[in-house]
């Protein structure tokens, strides 16, 4: 396990720790120095390592298990022993030229949500790679030491700080966090280069962009005019064309943004007040739904280009990044190395975030090994284009003697790094067919959601009412996306039980017959129109009835629907009982991030984070199950009927432009 213990040959520490202790204590992150042609040249050790280094055969790779390593701390040593740790592993590399990590380490609400959220099962390792290791170490203990005074000082114990800058570890860390480096999406080292006539030198600082969802342009790869604006908050002509050089406070960053847009800048570059940090450029509230059309970036003050605009000299500012080792990489409960994904603000949620996804995974291995009937359908099988992945398999005999139906799932990616992901998310549908002229065929047993950019991803989605679907010994299973999607490997298995249960209780009903209902469609003024009233008798010797729908809006019209819009899908039977399914998180801000527990891939590209209509990236969709037999007429004596209709704002939906879509199966299920 993770041990902490006091060394003698630690005792040199003392001293360079005392002669650090005044410049670590609330000390300002302060901006790099001058560099030319993408080099610093301010001495540093650590510029001896490549930081575009890229993968060379013979590392660890995703996946692979970590090996042991102990490391210097400052109140003694972390030592990792594989299978010693009932729990995951966060290790953080920490550098001054990254203004994100900046803003990360002074955000009040950062620092808090590490201390206050972080699982109790996670401990996290915190590494310089910088010459300043020592007092990097001790400013980043200082920082979370106060963030815990008045909450869970508990997690203390769980956090580990080394003044051994990364270079001089000795262990495959290093390697790791330089063969795994990337670039952008706040993981490389993003910067501002500012040149004038008469400098001998470009001056290079670190940046931090604003917030990507309520900007909508990026930096161009051609230099800016740099025009002095004040503090931005009122309108400036001569801005027009220009990259705006404003000072931090008197109004939001929004406000700042917006103004400049509106007098016609090119962009916006906002410099902190000399001793504050870098911040997080980002909208508040109703300001978040006016998207803006300039680029917008924060930086420190840099006396020489503040003095250049002050004589009137002409000033450029060009935008870079320059690749970096990465700043995070994990080990899960089971020893695994792992990435953490893309960090998309500066906030240590997304370190918490992940370690619930270690945590959910041990425990979805747990699951796993208990006691089933499993049944392989595929094992690592690449899934692409019209067809997807497709197999025949022999069930087991007596299979409507199950009564427990479970869909073990995982989606990984060709390459073992991230980077070898699909872009974009899209709908994964599982569809069987046992009895080519039979009502079930082709009738969709599960669905899923791609992640975005990352290659984990595992669930165990419970379908049993859906076993009458198997209704042959022989059965042809597809799994499939839009065809134009870029690879996935797929696997899957049945895992087939004899005992429903519900709580503690086992329930002796088995499901014996399905009959399919509504599906969805364009979700637009027509929607509801199409569906009538379907008429059902209730089988003899039927004991329980049970709704069984799997419902996803996708789409955006002028609303946001059918994927960020509040929808409901309604289910009357025998006009009296309204059954009724409501996706009232769609659109909010952390919907999906708050799902990470359920297994929804956390830290991917894209906006994975905000809720939506019924579904998250990279998660199994959850079916929907009412029972409603006593809403029913069990005699068989007479009909019951049932009608579907699905309001947005509690009316039909009616867009005034291209409308957005809804995926439904839905089921009646007759148990006995």
């Amino acid at each position: 396990m993770a041990v902490l213990r006091s060394k003698s040959s630690l005792l040199w520490l003392l001293v360079v720790v005392a002669a650090h202790v005044a410049e670590a204590a609330g000390r300002p992150r302060q901006r790099m120095k001058l560099i030319e042609d993408g080099k610093q040249v301010s001495g540093s050790r650590d510029n001896a390592v490549s930081l575009g280094a890229t993968k060379t055969s013979g590392g660890p790779e995703p996946g692979d298990p970590a090996a042991a390593f102990k490391v210097p701390t400052l109140d003694g040593e972390f030592s990792y022993q594989p299978g010693a740790l009932q729990g995951s592993v966060v290790i953080h590399a920490f550098t001054n030229k990254s203004g994100f990590l900046e803003c990360l380490w002074s955000s009040e609400s950062s620092l808090s949500s590490l201390v206050q959220d972080l699982p109790g099962s996670t401990q996290v390792l915190f590494l310089s790679l910088d010459d300043s290791a020592v007092s990097d170490a001790l400013w980043m203990r200082e920082q979370l030491r106060r963030a815990a005074m008045h909450s869970k000082k508990e997690v203390l114990s769980r956090l580990h700080f080394s003044p051994v800058p990364v270079f001089a570890l000795g262990n495959w860390i290093p390697y790791v966090l330089y063969s795994w480096g990337c670039l952008g999406h706040n993981c490389g080292l993003s910067q501002a280069v500012f040149t004038s006539e008469g400098w001998n030198m470009p001056i290079i600082v670190k940046r931090l962009d604003a917030r990507y969802d309520w900007l909508t342009a990026r930096w161009g790869p051609t230099p800016y005019q740099l025009t002095e604006a004040g503090n931005g908050c009122d309108p400036s002509p001569s801005v027009a064309g220009a990259v705006a050089w404003v000072s931090e406070g008197s109004c939001s960053f929004f406000t700042k943004v917006r103004t400049m847009a509106r007098s016609n800048a090119s962009g916006v570059l906002v410099y902190a007040l000399p001793g504050n940090p870098i911040q997080d450029m980002n909208c508040a509230e109703d300001e978040c739904y006016s998207p803006l059309g300039i680029p917008a970036a924060m930086v420190h003050l840099e006396p020489s280009v503040a003095q250049a605009l002050r004589l009137g000299q002409k000033v450029s500012v060009s935008f870079q990044t320059t690749p970096s080792p990465n700043f995070f990489v994990g080990i899960d409960q089971r020893g695994a190395l792992s990435e953490l994904g893309w960090l998309l603000y500066p906030a240590f949620s997304f370190v918490n975030w992940q370690a619930q996804w270690f945590d959910f995974y041990a425990d979805l291995e747990t699951r796993l090994q208990s006691p089933a009937e499993v049944v392989s359908v595929f094992d690592k099988v690449q899934m692409q284009g019209e067809k997807g992945a497709v197999a025949t398999v022999d069930l087991p005999s007596g299979l409507l003697d199950f009564d427990t139906l479970e869909l073990d799932a995982s989606l990984s990616c060709p390459g073992r790094r991230d980077s070898s992901c699909a872009q974009w998310d899209h709908t994964v549908q599982l569809f069987v067919c046992c009895d080519h002229h039979g009502p079930y065929c082709d009738t969709e047993l599960g669905r899923w959601i791609t992640a975005f950019r990352r290659g984990i991803g595992h669930w165990l989605t419970d379908v049993s009412p859906l076993v009458p679907l198997l209704d042959s010994n022989r059965c042809t299973f597809t799994m499939k996306t839009v065809p134009w999607a870029m690879p996935w490997i797929v696997s899957l298995n049945l895992r087939l039980g004899g005992g429903n249960r519900t709580g503690n209780r086992v329930e002796n009903l088995h499901p014996f017959k399905v009959m399919s209902l509504y599906s969805g469609g364009t979700f637009d003024k027509n929607y509801n129109k199409k569906y009538q009233p379907i008429k059902f008798p209730v089988p003899a010797s039927t004991k329980k009835v049970e709704l069984f729908a799997v419902i996803t809006g996708h789409g955006s019209d002028e609303n946001g629907c059918g994927e960020f819009c509040v929808t409901s899908h309604h289910f009357l039977i025998n006009d009296v009982f309204n059954n009724t399914r409501i996706f009232d998180s769609a659109g909010t801000a952390l919907g999906c991030a708050m799902r990470v527990k359920e297994g929804a891939v956390p830290n991917e590209h894209g906006t994975w984070l905000y809720g939506r209509g019924g579904w998250c990236d990279g998660l199994q969709v959850n079916p929907w199950r009412i029972d409603i037999t006593k809403q029913l007429d069990m005699s068989g004596s007479k009909a019951n009927t049932v009608v579907y209709f699905g309001l947005f704002d509690e009316q039909d939906p009616n867009p005034s432009q291209e409308p957005g879509y809804i995926i439904m199966s839905s089921f009646l299920v007759f148990y006995k």
